[in-house]
């Protein structure tokens, strides 16, 4: 499936201005506003198209089958009776898509309906899909940068989130998505906290035929993040992506660590970092939430990576997320393989639980 959106690549090594195609298919315009179906956003093939497809249904089947399914009973009449509020409220509640935003969208959809004199239940239920589709695209205005033809070299991405999340699984299942793309990909690891981390990203960095930039346990992370950007640069790769620590003694230090990384970028990349994505385990709900604003606050985060959603009947945390937070969700963790994890569609993913 193809994460990265970028046709071509100069050739550095070569010492001209030849070009490189990543592939023969030919450039497409944008995508302009509008609905963000990652499918045309990523120029997706029909066979990538149906790995997307697949992939997010695997991924949110224990939520389908756990709380959504109950949808089909809630729908089931072909008159919608006022009764059925309670019963889809209790639905979203306990799918953890949050007691404000369930609240919020339950307000705005009984409004839509009454404005729109509906009676039928497929109409309701076809206005409900379109309202948590809504939900999650809002927050996604911009495109992620990996995703434009344009996107800058070095895209520089660091990755935050707590010990335990999927960060650094995460980090090398998007480097060994972006490797396969043909973006050369560079990790630094740079979570110098805890020896076991530097250890850990090395050996998925040689999993996935990627470099690991690295130094001693304790050694000053924003450090790792310049030697990082200045192998990235004198190699000519395509993407760097930057474990962070997950842990400090107190929770001020840990932020402080994460601002100082991100002035070591700009120094290589003055206006880097591109992303900063939050991993957050899907399997620890709400809580998630609590942990994203935190480092929202600290480190302007730009997108989530919403972990181990194949392990949780709680999917709906995604909704919570896109409507507390502002925050688009990125990436899906869609199981435990290297090749489990897709880019984020919307229509893909409420389509999928309430099928």
């Amino acid at each position: 499936m193809r994460f990265w959106r970028r046709k071509q690549r100069e050739d550095e090594s070569a010492g001209d201005a030849s070009t490189i195609a990543v592939d023969d298919r030919e450039p497409v315009d944008e995508p302009q506003a509008g609905p963000l179906h990652m499918a045309e956003v990523l120029d997706l093939t029909e066979e990538e198209t149906e790995e997307l497809h697949e992939q997010t249904t695997r991924a949110v089947e224990r939520t389908r089958k756990g709380w959504f399914s109950r949808l089909g009973g809630v729908f089931q009449s072909a008159d919608f009776d006022e009764s059925l509020w309670e019963e889809i409220e209790e639905i979203l509640i306990s799918a953890d898509c949050g007691v404000e935003t369930t609240g919020n969208l339950l307000a705005e959809l009984r409004q839509q309906v009454d404005d729109y004199g509906m009676k039928k239940s497929s109409e309701v239920r076809d206005l409900l899909r379109d309202n948590l589709i809504r939900i999650l695209e809002e927050p996604g205005v911009d495109l992620p940068r990996w995703a434009l033809a344009d996107a800058p070299s070095p895209l520089v991405i660091v990755v935050v989130g707590v010990n335990g999340a999927g960060k650094t699984t995460s980090i090398a299942k998007m480097a060994h998505a972006f490797q396969a793309d043909g973006a050369v990909t560079i990790l630094g690891a740079a979570d110098t906290f805890r020896a076991a981390a530097i250890d850990q990203l090395k050996v998925w960095g040689e999993r996935v035929g990627v470099r690991v930039i690295a130094h001693q346990p304790g050694a000053d992370p924003g450090a790792v993040a310049f030697d990082t950007l200045a192998a990235a640069e004198a190699s000519g790769a395509d993407i760097v992506i930057i474990d962070t620590a997950g842990r400090l003694h107190t929770k001020a230090n840990l932020m402080e660590e994460l601002k100082k990384i991100g002035r070591s970028v700009q120094k290589k990349v003055p206006d880097g970092p591109h992303e900063v994505l939050l991993v957050l385990d899907a399997t620890t709900g709400q809580n998630g939430l609590i942990q994203a604003k935190s480092f929202t606050d600290a480190v302007g985060v730009t997108g989530i990576v919403l972990a181990k959603l194949d392990g949780t009947a709680k999917g709906g945390i995604a909704f919570a997320i896109a409507d507390q937070l502002r925050l688009p969700v990125r990436f899906i963790g869609t199981g435990e393989k290297m090749t489990d994890l897709a880019p984020f569609d919307a229509v893909e993913f409420v389509d999928s639980l309430m099928a």
